[in-house]
């Protein structure tokens, strides 16, 4: 009996989208630490773990976006103008506290105005953020005037401890990272509210019929999304010591990225913040690999591109295979069968 038991949480694990990556990751490490043993040495496990981090903040806001069935492109350009505004005010005298405050007041209208424009007016998630994308960054180049601002020796250092610091020999950074990621886990998968965000991605209009107030949803969700990627940038900041109009260029691609390689689909109300934070670590790991076996870093937007057709492939094809399924189920009458497809 208890060997049935464990053979069916075996089964149950592997069958998890999640397991699938932790296994493509456990192989990467090792194939690449065999061909590069300095892989795997304290230095460069701190610099996957850092790196992982800023964009892991970005990956999970992509992920609850994408479960909601819509899209969020401004998330690197909202990190890039909260960065800037902190340390724009902090240049100017004011205390990196309250500027990170006002930097998080940014994030958090940004959030309202997406989230409103695509609920409340009806614009199209990717038109809204799109444009957000250039807005918000366009913010950060006015202020700094297309260059970087140091803020070599404005910065406190307990402000500098959230990204440089270490507990126990682990990034301060990785450890917020991974607090963020068990809260959104916990909430998605505990939190009745949340759960809506699976609802609306689902069916929308079902959603809206059983009396869920889906214009709330969407807005709390790009609200979410602006505030993580205000606490990349803001994180960023005490990391870098600069405030660069650059910073997080990209980064919407490696978010969507991770995400979908998590499991989380492109069709609406299937995903995991657990999925999306293996996603962002199995990515990291790659581009650390190229890099540690001396392959050009051009090749990383290469292979992180390939990584993402084929799980938007994988994606598409089991919702295939599931719809054609179902189709021919209904066809043949079988009800009983349709019942247990659904």
């Amino acid at each position: 009996m208890k060997s049935g038991k464990l053979a069916w949480l075996v089964k149950k694990f592997f069958a998890q989208r999640e397991a699938t990556v932790l296994i493509i990751i456990i192989i990467s490490i090792i194939i690449v630490s065999i061909m590069q043993p300095k892989f795997l040495n304290a230095a460069n496990l701190r610099s996957i773990a850092l790196a992982v981090s800023t964009d892991g903040l970005l990956s999970i806001g992509l992920c609850l976006a994408l479960i909601l069935g819509g899209i969020e492109l401004s998330v690197g350009g909202v990190a890039s103008m909260s960065c800037v505004i902190a340390g724009y005010l902090c240049l100017a005298g004011i205390n990196i506290w309250l500027a990170c405050l006002v930097s998080i007041g940014a994030g958090l209208f940004v959030g309202l105005f997406n989230g409103f424009m695509i609920s409340k007016v009806g614009l199209p998630p990717f038109i809204v953020t799109l444009s957000m994308m250039n807005l918000s960054r366009g913010v950060a180049y006015i202020l700094t005037k297309g260059s970087p601002l140091s803020l070599s020796g404005h910065l406190p250092d307990t402000y500098r401890f959230l990204a440089i610091g270490d507990v126990f020999g682990i990034p301060m950074l990785f450890i917020i990272f991974c607090i963020v990621t068990i809260i959104a886990h916990i909430f998605t998968k505990r939190s009745s509210i949340c759960r809506n965000i699976f609802f609306v991605g689902s069916n929308e209009n079902a959603a809206r019929f059983s009396g869920i107030n889906v214009d709330k949803v969407k807005i709390a969700v790009y609200v979410t999304v602006a505030l993580l990627s205000t606490l990349a940038g803001i994180l960023s900041l005490a990391r870098f010591n600069v405030a660069t109009p650059e910073l997080s260029r990209g980064a919407e691609t490696t978010a969507i990225s991770a995400a979908v390689v998590g499991g989380t689909s492109f069709t609406g109300g299937v995903g995991s913040i657990l999925g999306a934070f293996m996603g962002i670590v199995l990515l990291k790991v790659v581009n650390s690999a190229l890099v540690m076996l001396n392959i050009s870093v051009y090749w990383q937007n290469f292979v992180q591109g390939a990584i993402l057709v084929v799980a938007v492939t994988m994606d598409y094809l089991s919702h295939r295979e599931k719809s054609i399924l179902v189709s021919l189920l209904q066809f043949a009458g079988l009800g009983r069968l349709l019942k247990k497809a659904k």
